[in-house]
């Protein structure tokens, strides 16, 4: 089984409300007290937390149902019941929280940061609010209401600075294991990498980001072939795009252009995101051949050559990435 999950689907309860008390004061002189009852307590909530020390949503894998605990009744002395316990799912920054409807509840975006999935039910009111000129002694106290229920989605979208796109075999895990201490499954046949990788590489004076290897891409994912739409959404939380042509490849630009239309055809909105061209596997190739490659782009979508293998342009890779990142 892969560690990395991205998608999981959890049934959520929140607290039922305790009960208003209906207590009537009977002391030892009073011979009419009065209405007594306090108010129950609130049920607890379900909430979704944020935990930046949590990279995917593996530890809820086998969560089926998530239930908070219900508020206690109200007491004599007019004493309100204690709230439920609330329930909080961690989960990592970039989870988005959807109900059944595919409606979004609320996304994580830092750490520690909390959102209410479903509000426990709200406690009863004690016979004291019932008292009135006409009614001093109620002998009736509000029920507790119940909580909210339901399926909650919660959709994990990879956050990084750099995110790899690239058909399978383009040389992406290469990469990232290259330039960091990431350690990606690494073979030469299609799909290897069938789930995110993400690895910070180091840069100049101590300064890092992190680079995602994304799953390739085929053509028609947009349509959901292949891995379709699972890694499609990750590519959306990335500030910019690397797009990776193999050096072996038998067209270059066109190659390009159909990875560029398979996010385009997915969503138009990518399109705004800066990118860099680059062609992986450079080893291959001699400088004849690198100017032939290049002729083959527009002058203002040049790629850049790299080889993960020999480490050759991987300096100039990184500075232009950095540059796009705080230029």
């Amino acid at each position: 089984m892969s560690n990395f999950v991205d998608y999981v689907k959890i049934h959520c309860k929140s607290g039922h409300g305790g009960a208003g008390s209906a207590h009537l004061r009977r002391e030892k002189y009073i011979p009419k007290g009065g209405p007594d009852g306090g108010d129950g307590g609130r049920g607890g909530h379900v909430i979704m937390k944020g935990n930046a020390n949590e990279w995917t949503l593996l530890p809820l894998r086998y969560t089926r149902h998530v239930k908070a605990e219900r508020g206690e009744n109200g007491g004599k002395n007019q004493l309100t019941g204690a709230y439920g316990a609330d329930v909080y799912i961690e989960v990592p920054i970039g989870t988005i929280a959807k109900n059944e409807d595919g409606e979004i509840i609320g996304e994580i975006m830092e750490d520690g940061q909390e959102i209410i999935l479903m509000e426990g039910g709200k406690g009863g009111l004690g016979n004291e609010h019932f008292k009135s000129s006409t009614n001093q002694t109620p002998r009736y106290a509000q029920p507790g209401m119940d909580g909210q229920e339901g399926f909650v989605i919660f959709e994990l979208k990879i956050l990084a600075d750099v995110g790899l796109v690239g058909f399978p075999n383009a040389g992406k895990s290469t990469l990232l294991a290259s330039v960091s201490a990431a350690k990606p499954k690494i073979a030469d046949y299609a799909f290897t990498t069938l789930t995110p990788n993400l690895g910070i590489v180091d840069y100049r004076n101590y300064k890092s980001f992190v680079m995602a290897d994304i799953p390739g891409i085929i053509e028609g994912a947009a349509e959901g072939k292949g891995l379709g739409h699972r890694f499609l959404r990750h590519i959306e939380r990335n500030s910019i795009l690397l797009f990776l042509i193999p050096a072996d490849s038998e067209d270059h630009f066109q190659e390009f252009k159909i990875l560029e239309n398979e996010l385009k055809e997915y969503n138009p909105e990518l399109m705004d995101k800066d990118f860099i061209i680059s062609i992986s596997k450079s080893d291959l190739l001699d400088d004849e051949l690198k100017k032939e490659i290049a002729a083959e782009f527009p002058e203002n979508k040049q790629p850049l050559f790299f080889s993960g293998v020999t480490g050759e342009g991987l300096t100039e890779l990184k500075d232009s990435i950095w540059k796009q990142l705080h230029g």
